[in-house]
This record gives structure tokens, C-alpha cells and sequence, in this order.
């Protein structure tokens, strides 16, 4: 009679376990999907900021990435494309302008600065190439321009 109750809470306990697992890798992947699809439209590859810095070590709501618009303003007042409650930001910290395709960034004269691959912008805009990290407040960002890589090579790859 005991080696059937023993066997019997064996499976009991092993069935547990697979359902615990399960649950967390149902966990990890529902994450995965919402920050890769984080209102982002697949058919569409628009630029963007990404957040490099560690999103836990801060106090205030700051988003995993931001979309970026013909004219996109950070810094802490409302009225900023990207609003962002760092105390380290100017409330209109920096201005990303789009201009024949390519985007440039410029600080509007912030108490702090910006950074653009370590060094500090000065109020003239400069050239946003993908992979550039940008550094405003406490904040590390990487600019990605949206343009997915391989896209249109198709053709090129055909020929001998």
C-alpha cells in the first residue's frame, strides 16, 4: 500500500514540476514578444531609440524604446514627444529632427548636456548614424534607424 501511495505522489510531484516550468517559460516568452512588439508595426521599419541603460536603477516610468517622429523632443516637460521624469533632464533637454531621410540631433541648451558617442553636442545638429548612443540625463540610448539589414539585397545576392 505504500508503494503505491509513494509512487502515486512521485507522479503528483513531477506533474508540479512541469507545470511550474511551463509557467515560467510561458512568462519569459509573453516578455520577449511585448517589448519585441512594443506598438512597433512589423511591416513598417521606422527608427528609433532604444533604452541601453539598466531600466530597474531608476525612480521615474521610462520606456523600453521610443519611436521617432519628424521632429521628436526629450526632456522632462509634458509637452515632449519623449517625456521622461529624470531630474537630470532640462524640461526640453534635446531635439531630434528628421531631415531628407536621416535624423539629426541637437541639445537646446540643457543644464547637463548631451552626449553622442561620448562626446558633448554643442547646439548645432549632428548626424544620427544607426548604432550611435546617445546620452541625455541618466539615460543611455542607442539610435537604431530602422533600417533592417538584408532588406533589398535579395536581388543582389541573384547575381553570379
Amino acid at each position: 500500500m505504500f508503494e503505491i501511495i509513494s509512487s502515486l505522489l512521485k507522479y503528483v510531484f513531477i506533474t508540479i514540476i512541469y507545470i511550474f516550468i511551463f509557467g515560467i517559460m510561458r512568462l519569459i516568452y509573453l516578455d520577449i514578444r511585448s517589448m519585441s512588439a512594443k506598438n512597433f508595426p512589423k511591416a513598417v521599419s521606422l527608427p528609433y531609440l532604444k533604452l541601453v541603460s539598466l531600466k530597474d536603477h531608476f525612480n521615474f516610468k521610462v520606456e523600453e524604446s521610443y519611436l521617432l517622429t519628424e521632429d521628436t523632443t526629450i526632456g522632462r516637460s509634458r509637452g515632449n514627444s519623449i517625456h521622461i521624469e529624470d531630474p537630470f533632464l532640462s524640461g526640453r533637454h534635446a531635439i531630434l529632427t528628421k531631415k531628407g531621410g536621416s535624423f539629426y540631433i541637437q541639445d537646446v541648451g540643457s543644464t547637463n548636456g548631451t552626449e553622442l558617442n561620448g562626446t558633448r553636442l554643442g547646439t548645432e545638429p549632428v548626424l544620427l548614424k544607426d548604432g550611435d548612443r546617445i546620452h541625455a540625463g541618466q539615460l543611455d540610448f542607442l539610435y537604431v534607424s530602422g533600417e533592417r539589414q538584408g532588406e533589398g539585397n535579395a536581388a543582389d545576392e541573384k547575381r553570379p
